[in-house]
């Protein structure tokens, strides 16, 4: 995995995004909004374990209704 981006819709048309950047010992967690023309919103962001982002990944998916997408930018 170089990049793995998870999306969810929100109602004002913008878009919650999860960005998963792979590094060579660990992975960069980004936790954002986008609302085009908009510059992109970066809300949190983390360091994992590889070992780690399945059960993140799951968390996202399962728990709040992010979905695998397209790149957003």
């Amino acid at each position: 995995m170089d990049t793995l981006w998870l999306l969810r819709p929100c109602s004002d048309g913008g878009t919650d995004y999860i960005c998963f950047r792979d590094h060579r010992d660990h992975v960069e967690v980004l936790e954002g909004y986008h609302l085009p023309p908009q510059m992109p919103l970066i809300k949190h962001r983390q360091l994992l374990l590889s070992a780690d982002v399945p059960r993140c990944r799951h968390r996202f998916e399962r728990q709040q209704g992010f979905r695998h997408g397209p790149p957003l930018f």
